[in-house]
């Protein structure tokens, strides 16, 4: 059941460039390439890789591999972190490289659920939205769902939801009638977070709630989960239940504040990282080779 109706999902968000979220992490991208090319005084190489999809995070690392780099910065799209996201990330790049004879030297980004630069870059999405289409009763932070369970185990995942949340409230200045945290996306009948997106949104209008607009911070670029789970399925639950208005703020994707906060997060996050001087690297390399020739090694 469920590969025929995402497979029906699929078809009614697909555009002339195909899969959005593709399209849209392509943008980022180029647009995050530029931006360290004139930021970083170091030759930087930004590659694309998903972790369900194409292209595979093994296919990433080749392809920097393929570029002679030297240090790989791990950047998983994911503000908020849990074990079901951004670890099985480092596990995915992990089991990549365990096949290989030279490692690069390697750093992780595991979350950045409250930098300033990403909070900044919502708010700004937020106000444009204010400032076409005008406030809304209640703005809906809805974040991606993870059992239960994982909370209760340990996951941080649910904890730096609201402290994303709550943060970026405060900067829209709103008070807590005015918005409001849920989890969509949940799989299966063992409990997950609460409270569950669909069924809010189900129960609003008989609250008096009859226009909302929702926003999914915890998404970086706009996929399946947003565009057709959020925008269209749940706004019909919103309107039959009674809604007058429902309205879908996009996910940051290519938005210039996000290319802009991504780009200081890897500034953060190498420096002290600079490209050892061309005469210093050949004699370390030649070394490295007649000790290995000299202890026998296969090379």
């Amino acid at each position: 059941v469920r590969p025929v109706r995402s497979a029906r999902a699929y078809a009614r968000i697909w555009n002339a460039e195909g899969s959005p979220l593709l399209s849209i992490s392509r943008k980022q991208q180029t647009a995050l390439q530029e931006r360290l090319a004139q930021s970083l005084a170091c030759p930087v190489h930004v590659a694309l890789a998903m972790r369900y999809g194409r292209p595979s995070i093994a296919a990433g690392l080749q392809e920097l591999r393929a570029r002679q780099a030297r240090r790989v910065l791990v950047l998983p799209l994911y503000p908020q972190y849990s074990a079901t996201t951004t670890a099985s990330v480092f596990d995915a790049v992990a089991a990549s490289l365990r096949r290989e004879r030279w490692l690069p030297e390697l750093r992780f980004v595991n979350q950045y659920h409250d930098d300033e630069g990403y909070l900044a870059a919502l708010a700004e999405s937020v106000r444009e939205h204010w400032a076409r289409h005008g406030r809304a009763q209640r703005l809906i932070l809805s974040f991606h769902g993870i059992p239960r369970r994982y909370f209760l185990r340990g996951d941080p995942y649910y904890c730096q939801c609201h402290t994303t949340a709550r943060l970026l409230a405060a900067r829209l200045g709103l008070t807590d009638d005015q918005w409001m945290l849920t989890f969509q996306s949940r799989m299966g009948r063992e409990p997950w977070l609460e409270p569950y997106t669909d069924q809010t949104l189900r129960t609003l209008p008989a609250q008096g709630v009859r226009r909302v607009q929702v926003l999914c911070p915890g998404f970086a670029a706009d996929c399946l989960e947003t565009l057709d789970e959020i925008a269209l399925e749940n706004r019909e639950v919103f309107m039959d239940a009674g809604g007058e208005s429902y309205e879908y703020i996009p996910c940051l994707n290519d938005r210039p504040k996000h290319i802009e906060a991504l780009a200081d997060l890897v500034t953060t996050h190498t420096l002290g990282w600079r490209p050892p001087p061309l005469e210093r690297q050949a004699p370390q390399i030649t070394a490295r080779v007649d000790r290995a020739k000299a202890d026998g090694a296969p090379y």
